[in-house]
């Protein structure tokens, strides 16, 4: 009797087992990434690497194969044979013990399969309840609920506000890209009202320099550049696109607006010359000149390249993989692709560019620009594309001239368009013709909507499609912690990394388009959440169990853009040249930096366009400026939306010794000297905390004084080393000042800019 009580026990016990261990084991979340990167190459989405029939990408199909209910994929990863091992050997896709353990406790569980197991970032985000946690006096939005709740479910508390200083830099600079003036710091020290830190976020988000701090991350995702790329290399004109992308940044422009104005700003019915340069987006491409080259190849270059961009921006899915063959882990064909290259197939543009200036289409811009007259600001219907025989019978269309800048503008008869097989321009598959279209699994396509590029807009901007909220919000967030919610915000796709908050994301995502895309709105309200607004100091403990803070228990801690640390010194020294847009300036660069590529003459800039934002600095494609690629800016061959950060001794060694630091210094040095309170120790004080933010420490004090003085009495025993280091730079230094006073300084300077503290937002 007591063994059957026993015995009726366990099956009892058992069925509860296997239901535990199934929701132990969430399958979106952890079983389908693990398919993906072990069984999607062969048994995936890409019908033409598929080895059998067999799909692990589709719930029927595997199903139906009975390999999970029959053990015999349970026996391949547990065999050892490597005949029989699944993945195979020399697959290069072998799972780790805790993943392989994982597959084999959900198959051991049955193998649980939701009916509706499409991937989370195709499902279209439905607006969460914010949670209830237990510290909500530590809030201030709906942001901070939904970290507290991760983090109270990992028995962690958040940090202690920033104190007053570190917040102030740390917001200035992340809405201006440049740091709080010493008397910004002590208005705001000063100011005890709880309304002070919202009251300095809504001055910096009406500051104009907003809009130039926040065009970067778009002119690097829209790979703006002065010049065309490739061998050539030839120079271009689309500085008036940077200055309306600042101009919509500063105005607020709706996100919805900003994206249909770049997409189809000729296709609106209320078009003008502005909407008509926001498409300037879309000839930032690259355009190859080299003779001999073959025109039909390159006009597919540029449209594939615009797919692949729209892909990436507004979708964050890697399109380029379904260029040649069905992507081989999302649910996107290679027809998905060309459906989607239909948009923007009648474009009327050349395979090659002219020797040098832009390619039409192509419109001129009055001289009395930004500040046009409503006659001036009437479309411009784009001249008829020209071609020219030169250069051996390669075809070259007329170039536009400074005073120009290359748009979009619709063929009066389309292009044919087909599957290109392999990618081959010269291979098309005419067997059918493809019409404008967008991947089914992304939302449906309203009837209303016209089948060209503002349809494809307007598209991109419904409240259907699950991605684009999403993935410009993600984008938002790694601005301000240096990295996404979904930290590949490059890729939602199967293959892109889970998010750690998915009901933080999914609730920022709607709030955006609740709120009618209101950019502004939506940066406010991430700089005025608590989450934000922690400190970024870290203990060991917390260190190791979140290295890269995606739980969030503390504030961000980043190193400035490559943009911003140039800028820093400039605006700390006095140097600044605040001017908003107008055409790209040639600050100094190294000697013969161009002659290495084409031969070509730098010719460098003099007076005030040598002291202009970083981000107006002339961008040559084969030559970036060396200064922000030492910090890992991008080289905007392609879009990027994500850059890595790396350290290296470059970076100490262009700090050092940069003519624009070195002269930043001298100018620094000089306005130390200008203080009323002449003590050195003052001056030090003052200057450090002008570029930090912060007081320094007694110890910092007596360092800096001490080197001073070093530095002091060797520049007096060496006048002619003083009087060389004071001639760096093209600006004139003080002559009524003391020379070698003035070098001691410029070094100390030199130190204070060249600190962590100087090149992070803390």
């Amino acid at each position: 009797m007591h063994v059957n009580k026993i015995l009726t026990a366990l099956v009892m016990i058992l069925p509860l087992c296997k239901d535990s261990c199934s929701q132990e084991i969430d399958f979106v979340h952890d079983i389908r990434p693990l398919l993906s990167d072990a069984c999607y190459t062969c048994h995936g989405p890409d019908a033409e690497a598929r080895s059998t029939e067999l799909r692990l990408d589709r719930r029927e199909s595997a199903l139906h194969s009975k390999v999970l209910s029959s053990g015999e994929m349970l026996q391949r990863l547990r065999s050892t044979d490597p005949e029989e091992r699944m993945p195979p050997p020399d697959s290069n896709r072998e799972l780790s013990s805790d993943d392989r353990a994982k597959l084999i406790a959900w198959l051991e569980a049955g193998a649980p399969w939701p009916k509706d197991d499409r991937h989370w970032a195709f499902v279209p985000p439905e607006r969460p309840s914010v949670p209830t946690v237990r510290q909500s006096e530590w809030m201030h939005n709906a942001i901070d609920a939904f970290v507290l709740d991760v983090l109270e479910h990992n028995n962690l508390r958040p940090s202690p506000r920033s104190d007053k200083a570190t917040l102030l830099r740390r917001v200035t600079f992340d809405l201006t890209g440049l740091p709080p003036t010493t008397q910004e710091l002590d208005d705001f020290l000063a100011d005890s009202s709880a309304t002070a830190y919202e009251r300095v976020v809504d001055r910096l988000l009406a500051s104009e320099k907003f809009g130039e701090h926040m065009a970067l991350d778009w002119l690097e995702a829209s790979r703006y550049a002065d010049t065309d790329g490739y061998q050539n290399d030839r120079l271009r004109y689309m500085w008036v696109w940077r200055d309306w992308l600042i101009s919509a940044l500063n105005n607020n422009m709706p996100f919805d607006q900003f994206v249909t104005e770049q997409m189809a700003g000729d296709l609106l019915p209320d078009r003008n010359v502005f909407t008509q340069i926001a498409t300037g987006f879309n000839r930032n491409h690259r355009i190859n000149s080299e003779a001999g080259s073959i025109p039909d190849e390159w006009v597919v270059e540029y449209v594939a390249d615009r797919v692949e961009t729209a892909g990436t921006v507004f979708l964050g899915l890697t399109m380029t993989c379904s260029r040649c063959h069905d992507h081989k882990y999302d649910p996107i064909t290679q027809r998905d692709f060309y459906s989607m290259f239909a948009f923007f197939n009648n474009i009327a543009e050349a395979g090659l560019g002219p020797n040098n200036g832009n390619s039409p289409p192509f419109i001129s811009i009055p001289d009395s620009w930004p500040h046009l007259s409503e006659e001036e600001s009437a479309f411009i219907q784009p001249d008829p594309l020209k071609i020219d025989v030169v250069q051996g019978n390669v075809p070259r269309p007329q170039k536009g001239s400074p005073q120009t800048v290359m748009v979009l503008s619709e063929l009066p008869k389309p292009r044919d368009t087909y599957r290109l097989i392999r990618g081959l321009y010269d291979q098309p598959d005419t067997s059918e013709k493809l019409i404008p279209a967008t991947p089914a699994v992304l939302g449906a396509w309203r009837k209303p909507w016209p089948k060209n590029r503002l349809g494809f807009a307007r598209w991109l901007t419904s409240p259907e499609n699950p991605l684009p909220a999403r993935v410009t919000i993600n984008r938002m967030w790694q601005h301000y912690f240096g990295i996404g919610l979904v930290k590949t915000s490059e890729n939602f796709g199967v293959q892109g990394d889970m998010p750690s908050h998915p009901k933080l994301l999914d609730w920022l995502a709607t709030e955006f388009v609740r709120c009618g895309w209101d950019t502004k709105a939506m940066h406010k309200l991430i700089v005025m959440s608590a989450t934000y607004q922690q400190s970024s100091a870290v203990s060991t403990d917390l260190l190791d169990r979140d290295p890269e803070n995606r739980l969030l228990a503390r504030g961000p801690r980043r190193r400035l853009s490559p943009f911003a640390i140039r800028d820093m010194a400039l605006f700390t020294s006095g140097l600044l040249v605040e001017a908003i847009g107008g055409p790209s300036v040639k600050p100094y660069m190294p000697p013969g930096i161009w002659k290495s590529i084409s031969n070509a003459k730098y010719k460098q800039d003099q007076g005030n366009k040598l002291y202009r934002r970083s981000m107006y600095t002339y961008w040559r494609r084969t030559v970036p400026p060396p200064t922000m690629m030492a910090f890992n800016a991008a080289a905007r061959e392609t879009c990027t939306v994500r850059s890595d950060v790396t350290t290296t001794p470059l970076q100490a060694l262009t700090l050092l010794n940069n003519i624009t630091f070195v002269e930043s210094a001298r100018f620094l040095a000089e306005r130390m000297l200008d203080q009323p309170d002449s003590h050195p120790r003052n001056r030090i004080r003052w200057a450090f905390r002008s570029v930090t933010s912060r007081q320094p420490t007694s110890n910092e004090i007596a360092c800096l004084e001490e080197d001073l003085s070093h530095f002091l009495t060797d520049f007096i025993d060496h006048p002619t080393s003083a009087k060389k280091l004071l001639a760096i730079g093209e600006k004139p230094f003080d002559k009524k000042l003391d020379i070698p006073t003035l070098a001691a300084y410029t070094l100390i300077a030199n130190t204070i800019l060249n600190l962590d503290e100087a090149m992070s937002q803390n």
